[in-house]
């Protein structure tokens, strides 16, 4: 889900993490199957490094963490079946997120990537989606408004604030805005406050079923992964050589790149130059998790290797991977305070060295489950059992989600003011 407005200096772009699910449709070229036509390309025309390219060129790379299925037979015929189905999303869709993108990359907008780290066929009902949507739109009222976006698209009826003093006077002026908003005649009725653009993405690990999903873009000749709008490769998947990364050159979506403490800064821009070899703004978004003080330490030697490459990448943070611990229990978990603080470091690090935050990459939920302990209502380790109902990694609740989306948009706030040569008053946002 993305709030786009026409901004002053700067949007909020949100992202939702799906996994194998349906996405908004809002355009609807016309797509030929690889399965129809297995044409190699040349990666000149595609985004890509100068080698041909085709859809299972993959195939001939060693692939990392792709399960292994006992009946091929069954295996292919599902294949088979899914490149008949039509595209989940559409060319026209993933070529406007990458502009949109491409925005952040030069701090005229900022992303919000967020939802489960692993979704269940029995937990995808209308309800949970409800849920998130609705957290996801009220976290992006409030970081537009810390930004200082002209237009909001979500009434405050629907809105709730986290039980914490220290953002209740943004609270109000949200308030204010909306009420303001309202006596000028731009009411709930008004079509733009009753439209909102969204995307999807998800991380490209099971190749067969994105190869599946691959399709050829009849209005441009490229092509896209019509899985989600953008797709990420992760830590333990980005080898220079590997299949992963292989695959993803090809493709035209916005790709993401998973990056840690691990990473060496000749090999991130090996690695861009691999998978936006024309540098393109929009294409690549490098996503770090770290942990607070790696992210002190590593983050500048990477933000200084692209800068010297004269590379455009968007930056984002994914505050929660290198934040994982174990509880006593057994459960894993995370800590909001552990949270925050490695938010605040990547705002910090990007202060020092001039260069862009564009967004963050977060792991909730819009329910009230009980999985990463501390916020404003405070989770404790003794609670964590009572709705533990994550199948892989522990996730913000709703309450956290906002909470945080305070802190972030308080920090977005004294930066805007910050460029406009103005003194930030005193605050108490966890995020200074």
């Amino acid at each position: 889900m993305a709030l786009t407005t026409a901004p002053t200096n700067l949007t909020t772009t949100t992202l939702t993490q799906t996994h194998f699910q349906l996405n908004s449709i809002s355009s609807k070229p016309i797509f030929t199957s690889p399965e129809q036509k297995k044409t190699s390309i040349s990666a000149s025309n595609n985004n890509n490094a100068s080698a041909t390219w085709s859809v299972d060129t993959w195939k001939s790379k060693k692939a990392l963490q792709i399960p292994s299925y006992p009946n091929k037979e069954e295996l292919d015929s599902v294949l088979n079946e899914l490149t008949r189905f039509p595209p989940l999303v559409f060319a026209g869709e993933a070529r406007k997120l990458e502009e949109r993108l491409g925005d952040a990359a030069l701090g005229k907008a900022f992303l919000l990537q967020g939802g489960d780290c692993a979704e269940s066929f029995k937990e995808f009902t209308a309800n949970n989606i409800r849920d998130t949507f609705r957290v996801l739109l009220q976290m992006g009222l409030v970081l537009t408004f810390g930004a200082q976006i002209p237009i909001i698209k979500i009434s405050l009826t629907e809105f709730y604030f986290p039980i914490n003093n220290r953002y209740m006077e943004l609270a109000q002026r949200v308030d204010e805005t909306l009420g303001f908003m309202a006596a000028a005649g731009l009411t709930l009725e008004h079509p733009i406050m009753t439209t909102t653009d969204f995307w999807t993405s998800h991380e490209c690990l099971h190749l067969p079923y994105e190869q599946a999903l691959t399709r050829e873009d009849s209005t441009s000749g490229l092509y896209y992964d019509c899985s989600a709008h953008m797709l990420w490769v992760g830590e333990r998947t980005r080898q220079l050589d590997g299949a992963h990364v292989e695959f993803l050159r090809g493709i035209s979506n916005p790709i993401g790149i998973k990056v840690s403490d691990k990473m060496d800064p000749k090999e991130l821009v090996k690695l861009c130059e691999i998978l936006n070899p024309h540098n393109k703004p929009g294409r690549l978004t490098i996503i770090n998790r770290m942990g607070a003080e790696n992210m002190r330490v590593k983050l500048p030697h990477l933000i200084r290797a692209v800068r010297q490459a004269r590379l455009i990448v968007t930056w984002v943070s994914d505050p929660m991977h290198g934040n994982t611990i174990k509880a006593p229990s057994g459960l894993k978990t995370r800590s909001f305070d552990a949270i925050r603080s490695e938010l605040r470091a990547f705002f910090d690090v990007h202060e020092q060295e001039g260069s862009h935050p564009g967004g963050v990459h977060l792991e909730m939920t819009g329910q009230n489950v009980t999985e990463c302990v501390g916020g404003a209502r405070t989770v404790t380790l003794d609670d964590l059992s009572s709705r533990y109902h994550t199948h892989c990694d522990p996730r913000l609740n709703a309450s956290q989600s906002l909470e945080l989306a305070f802190a972030i948009s308080e920090r977005l706030r004294k930066r805007r003011i910050r460029s406009g040569r103005q003194v930030a008053p005193p605050s108490e946002t966890l995020l200074k």
